[in-house]
């Protein structure tokens, strides 16, 4: 039995290492899938599931697995690719998916993702825009003496150095929160993941009524910033 942790995920009674962001990644990728398969029904399921696979809830085994309640870290729920001994499984959940199996179901597939993408990083090679000085001016502005890059910006490099598609959906969109995944592809092959947020509190005023559509431009940015390895903030990330 294993859990997943930030580094060293095991599974198969094999251990790698995964850094953290490859598996958030890979996390978000599994969970757009289930939204994908289940549809709008089961998004609370799903999000709550992701959660808890982030959250570090699942033991993962061959046949069976072990998801800690997320409010009672004594009790735990005994999962199967069958079914879960939770009541939401036995009563209420379609086809009874409940949090818990979904959550074990997301953790499987993010394993071997986050992998990949780990490796991908590892052996990409460094962008020559990796220096912050060799950004174009034009592409950056000056908040409070801090230079920030922008989205249109980074998108102009990247199409510079082979961008072939920029790909963006959503993953959730609540009215607390909308969460968003990019996805960077480059004619070598080189593909970059991230992930983007945005909730009414941290945007600009004048764009609060459609705060959604930040999460995905924010998932974009960061994306096309992993691609470039620019370490530099982009503008859109930035709360109002």
């Amino acid at each position: 039995m294993t859990t997943a942790t930030a580094n060293g995920h095991s599974q198969n009674g094999t251990t790698d290492t995964i850094d953290l962001k490859a598996w958030r990644d890979a996390v978000a990728i599994m969970a757009q899938r289930a939204h994908d398969h289940y549809g709008p029904e089961m998004a609370g399921r799903i999000s709550k599931a992701r959660i808890i696979v982030l959250d570090g809830l699942v033991q993962h085994g061959q046949e069976i697995a072990y998801v800690t309640s997320e409010t009672d870290p004594e009790r735990s729920y005994e999962v199967t690719r069958e079914g879960c001994d939770c009541q939401d499984a036995k009563q209420k959940a379609p086809e009874g998916m409940c949090k818990h199996r979904l959550a074990w179901m997301i953790y499987r597939g993010a394993y071997g993702i986050a992998r990949e993408l780990t490796q991908q990083r590892e052996s990409a090679p460094a962008s020559e825009t990796s220096e912050p000085g060799r950004i174009p001016s034009e592409m950056t502005v000056d908040i409070r003496g801090k230079q920030f890059v922008t989205y249109t910006g980074l998108l102009a490099l990247a199409q510079q150095q082979g961008l072939q598609s920029l790909d963006v959906r959503f993953i959730d969109v609540q009215a607390e929160m909308a969460t968003a995944i990019a996805t960077a592809t480059f004619q070598d092959g080189r593909s970059f993941t991230e992930c983007g947020d945005a909730t009414p509190g941290n945007v600009n005023t004048n764009i609060k009524p459609h705060f959604a559509r930040m999460a995905l431009t924010r998932a974009k940015a960061r994306a096309l910033r992993d691609a470039l390895n620019i370490g530099m903030c982009s503008v859109e990330e930035l709360s109002e």
